[in-house]
């Protein structure tokens, strides 16, 4: 059987700017696959070269078989793209615009099938209202109905949920949900990692246009430790012997940047196993630290993705 989406040393390269550096990897089918990374990372990119939207710059990409070069008709019958944009026709009305997006595919008397993804998205009762009186979110909500409609094996999701409500996301991820159930292989960009957290089999993550990890998503959180000490110290800093398991948080400061008699900061400590809370706490009370405040929190997915872009420097 072949890969849902094949990607073979992949690079892109606007001038001397490498936008992706050589990228491998294969999605199977019938996967909820996540591809994650900071902005500038290269996922935009890369989701643009499979769709046929970007040419490579050197290498091959497929989609369920069919090279989206030379077979580009079939591979994007094979796919569709929920984009980051919010691109509509305002001259249309949504079951219009889902009509000639069934057009584009060569697709006649879709209405049955355009009914159940209006139904599944909750926009049955805006079916007749023209695109341009539509609130942002029942936008990206016709921007999903518009990349289901020709049924394709293959789904990519670049940010669906960017800007959107709670009921959208669980309306969402109900049909999406389903759609991976009977088959349909899911690709998820995302910054909300939780999402990808629960929902990804498998993730990916990109830094400078390279992968950098590349696991199933339960691999990747037994890889970075079981749990994280999350401490509030005060009387002397960490430990220079307690250094190694420092876990990198955006915004909090290093203890050994406060002088000792500011009082207290705030540090996570990697923790491997619950055996080695006792031996940790014995090196703070030796160090002249004082415990404030101690909470056990199970590492997830933001812990793994800071961690992993931080040794990726």
């Amino acid at each position: 059987m072949s890969a849902a989406i094949d990607v073979r040393c992949v690079a892109k390269r606007y001038g001397s700017f490498e936008a992706l550096r050589g990228v491998s990897l294969s999605i199977g089918q019938g996967e909820f696959f996540g591809l994650l990374g900071p902005n500038g990372a290269g996922k935009t990119t890369l989701i643009s070269i499979v769709a046929g939207l970007t040419r490579a710059s050197s290498g091959e990409v497929s989609v369920m078989g069919h090279d989206v070069v030379r077979d580009f008709r079939a591979a994007r019958r094979a796919l569709g793209v929920v984009p980051q944009e919010l691109v509509f026709d305002p001259f249309f009305t949504v079951r219009e615009t889902l009509r000639i997006t069934s057009g584009y595919y060569g697709i006649r008397r879709n209405d049955d099938w355009i009914d159940e993804v209006l139904a599944n998205l909750d926009l049955a009762s805006k079916a007749e209202v023209n695109m341009r009186a539509l609130s942002g979110g029942m936008k990206r909500r016709v921007l999903v109905a518009q990349a289901l409609v020709h049924r394709p094996p293959v789904i990519v999701l670049d940010e669906p949920t960017a800007g959107v409500d709670v009921e959208l996301r669980q309306t969402l991820w109900q049909f999406i949900r389903r759609l991976n159930r009977d088959g349909h292989t899911i690709v998820l960009t995302t910054h909300y990692l939780e999402e990808a957290q629960e929902l990804c089999d498998r993730i990916a993550m990109l830094k400078n246009g390279t992968v950098v990890a590349l696991d199933r998503t339960r691999s990747l959180l037994h890889r970075f430790a079981a749990g994280r000490l999350q401490l509030r110290l005060a009387g002397a800093p960490l430990p220079a012997a307690l250094e190694p398991l420092r876990i990198a948080e955006p915004g909090v400061v290093a203890p050994q940047a406060i002088p000792q008699d500011v009082g207290e900061s705030r540090v996570s400590l990697r923790v491997d196993d619950f055996g080695a809370i006792e031996p940790l706490l014995a090196a703070l009370r030796e160090g002249g630290c004082r415990i404030e405040e101690m909470e056990l929190l199970h590492t997830d997915l933001e812990d793994v993705f800071v961690q992993v872009m931080k040794e990726t420097r």
